[in-house]
């Protein structure tokens, strides 16, 4: 079983399996892909079992949504928390509103699950932007660093901030801001019996013929849970 879960350093509530939001909603094993089926408002959303043991890669991809900016404090405060600073110079020189516009945003969530021995590798699964572990967390000597890639439109993506959420065992979370190198590649402290979120935007511009009905921007959130284990 796994929960779709929205929110703030691994908080929040959980969203009921509800297809018409889902563009995407697969799990990945063993080189096979299962789309997740269920029952109109199950929660957990996910509730299925594994054909066989493995790392199970869990692929979710929102439809998308919108958001209405009423305060352009709010805007500038994600804009700048993201790594954007220069969007905000950009939104004026457009000649947008700085109240009442709206944001086009979708999800593209993977985690990965150790199914038995968890014996296995992450790879791209087509999403428009997500990571891509590059060693495998249930099996891998981590004392270096867990080494996962960023891509967007399959391509790396150089000198972006990758914020990364870390929970220990008393439940307590921690924030750091990383930055992937020219290969879009980063390197995450990895402790033992620790649970990792990490999180990557891209945000573009968008036309609208009609500003206070349309979104002037979209926004497209890479998201990637796994847990390293604690130690034997």
């Amino acid at each position: 079983m796994a929960a779709l879960r929205v929110g703030q350093k691994f908080a929040g509530s959980t969203n009921a399996y509800l297809p018409g939001n889902f563009a995407r909603f697969d799990v990945i094993l063993g080189g096979v892909t299962l789309k997740v089926e269920g029952r109109l408002g199950d929660d957990p959303a996910l509730q299925m079992k594994a054909p066989n043991a493995g790392l199970a890669v869990i692929v979710h991809q929102t439809t998308k949504s919108n958001v209405r900016y009423t305060k352009w404090e709010k805007f500038g405060k994600f804009a700048r928390h993201k790594g954007f600073a220069d969007v905000l110079a950009t939104h004026q020189a457009r000649g947008l509103p700085e109240v009442n516009f709206l944001e086009r945003y979708r999800r593209f969530a993977k985690s990965l699950v150790a199914v038995g021995h968890g014996r296995g590798q992450d790879g791209p699964v087509g999403l428009e932007t997500e990571f891509v572990a590059e060693a495998n967390p249930y099996t891998d000597a981590l004392e270096a660093g867990f080494p996962v890639r960023l891509l967007y439109q399959a391509k790396p993506r150089a000198n972006t901030q990758v914020e990364v959420f870390e929970k220990a065992p008393d439940g307590t979370v921690s924030v750091r801001l990383l930055k992937t190198n020219a290969e879009g590649r980063v390197l995450v402290p990895a402790q033992a019996g620790y649970e990792y979120l990490l999180d990557a935007v891209v945000i573009r511009p968008l036309e609208a013929k009609k500003t206070r009905s349309d979104p002037v921007w979209e926004t497209l959130w890479a998201q990637f849970t796994y847990r390293v284990p604690a130690a034997p």
